[in-house]
C-alpha cells in the first residue's frame, strides 16, 4: 500500500512524465511517483518519488536530510553527499514559507543485478498542515537517475518543484 503524506499537496507533472502506482515500480513507502516516459528501454528509468512523514517538533533541517542518506545507505547502498543547501521561498516560488534542504548525492546501486551509479536530487521541506494546527509534516521529493544521465531530465524537476504547493492553494503561476 503506497505510503501518505503527513501533509496534503499538490502538484504538476511535466510533459512526458506519467504517475505510476507506487507498489508497481518498487516504491511501496512512497506517496507519489512519477516515471520519465522517454527513458522507457534505456537502461534505468529516471523517476520522481514524493514521500512524507510526520514531524518530531526538535527535528532540524540538517538531521532530515541526514537521516534520508541514512535510508538510502541501509536500503541501497553506498551514498556520497555531492552537494548541500538550504533554501527558502525565493528558491521555490510554489511553495508557501516552506524551509527546505536541496540535497544532491551519488548512490552505488544494484539494479537488476548490475551495479550502477545513480544520482538523486532530494528536495526536503516542512509543511504545516493549515486545517490542522500544530500539525508538520516532512516532505521529501526526490529525483533519481543514472548519474551519467541526470543532465537529461534535471530541468523537468525543477520545473516539477515549482508546481508543489499545499492541497487546496492555487498552482504557481
Amino acid at each position: 500500500m503506497p505510503g501518505t503524506l503527513p501533509v496534503p499537496i499538490g502538484c504538476e507533472l511535466p510533459q512526458g512524465w506519467q504517475s505510476a502506482p507506487p507498489d508497481e515500480v518498487g516504491a511501496p513507502n512512497a506517496a507519489f511517483v512519477a516515471l520519465h516516459m522517454a527513458s522507457r528501454g534505456q537502461g534505468f528509468m529516471p523517476n520522481i518519488t514524493v514521500t512524507g512523514r510526520p514531524l518530531e517538533a526538535s527535528a532540524s533541517l540538517r538531521s532530515l536530510a541526514d537521516a534520508s542518506v541514512a535510508r538510502l545507505r541501509e536500503n541501497v547502498g553506498p551514498v556520497e553527499i555531492v552537494k548541500r543547501t538550504e533554501v527558502g521561498t525565493s528558491e521555490v516560488p510554489g511553495l508557501v514559507d516552506p524551509p527546505g534542504i536541496v540535497q544532491n548525492v551519488r548512490i552505488q546501486a544494484t539494479v537488476n543485478d548490475q551495479p550502477m551509479e545513480l544520482a538523486q536530487s532530494q528536495f526536503l521541506l516542512v509543511l504545516e498542515d493549515k486545517h490542522q494546527q500544530n500539525e508538520r509534516g516532512e516532505i521529501e521529493i526526490a529525483l533519481t537517475a543514472e548519474f551519467s544521465r541526470l543532465h537529461e531530465v534535471l530541468e523537468d524537476f525543477q520545473d516539477f518543484l515549482r508546481t508543489v504547493r499545499p492541497a487546496g492553494a492555487a498552482p504557481a503561476a
